[in-house]
């Protein structure tokens, strides 16, 4: 697909809210920081004070230990067909609408039958507020009923589903993704930009980082996209070897707690 697929560079999001400063800093060596000046070269230490922040990858063992953590899971994850079905006009609707069977059945009398071993991202439109940080607390919010979950993999037996909100469900349970993890399945969570990708034709690719017996990871979802497909980048289209040099160089900024330009 080298040179004739579009690479949408928007359909990840990170939904971050506002980290403090104790969450990262310079990597210090005998308590001083490395810098570009004395060292060379400068490296972060990161304290993540959780695996379940941001644009995400649940895998079963967040829940249900039985079952693979994020490093366990297996490469075939890496690059999938990709589906998104939208419900935005019944959110419009009803805000805490749920993906339902029926919706899921009129996709495919529109698109045709979604294909096994599939990613399918349910849009809504919730992620179009953020970065508002009300935005992580705010309720009622859309979700995926129970058995949409359970006829996507049971009949349609896809691979996982990904949803724009930071939860699967508003159930006081959680259902929908106690079911998901207590099977062996996976899903993504916080998950933007889906009205840039087109509802079939596309492939999606899975990256995230194997943190031994991790129960979750930040994770980064680009949409290849067919040559026509208007949203995005291509090959060739920006400088990325070498990548371009900025006039204004990296630093680190104290009030911010990270690096900026």
């Amino acid at each position: 697909m080298a040179g004739t697929s579009r690479v949408n560079r928007e359909v990840y999001a990170r939904f971050c809210g506002r980290l403090e400063v104790k969450f990262l800093r310079p990597t210090r060596r005998l308590g001083t920081p490395y810098s570009y000046a004395k060292d060379g070269f400068e490296a972060m230490h990161y304290n993540l004070m959780t695996d379940q922040l941001g644009t995400q990858l649940d895998p079963p063992a967040h829940w249900a230990p039985e079952y693979s953590s994020i490093d366990e899971l297996p490469p075939t994850f890496a690059v999938r067909p990709l589906v998104v079905i939208p419900i935005v006009e019944q959110v419009k609707r009803d805000p805490g609408y749920h993906l339902q069977v029926a919706d899921i059945q009129a996709f495919e009398r529109e698109h045709g039958p979604l294909p096994a071993g599939s990613v399918v991202f349910v849009r809504s439109d919730w992620s179009k507020d953020w970065p508002d940080p009300a935005l992580s607390t705010r309720t009622p919010f859309p979700g995926v009923s129970l058995d949409a979950l359970k006829f996507l993999h049971l009949e349609r037996h896809i691979l996982m589903h990904g949803h724009e909100p930071l939860d699967t469900d508003t159930t006081p349970t959680l259902e929908g993704e106690a079911w998901l993890m207590h099977n062996g399945y996976t899903q993504a969570e916080g998950v933007a930009n889906l009205d840039k990708v087109s509802p079939t034709g596309c492939l999606v690719e899975i990256g995230y980082p194997k943190l031994q017996g991790g129960t979750g990871g930040y994770a980064r979802y680009i949409a290849i996209c067919p040559s026509t497909w208007t949203q995005g980048i291509s090959v060739g289209e920006v400088p990325d070897a070498p990548l371009p040099k900025s006039e204004r160089p990296l630093h680190w900024d104290e009030a911010a707690g990270t690096r900026v330009r």
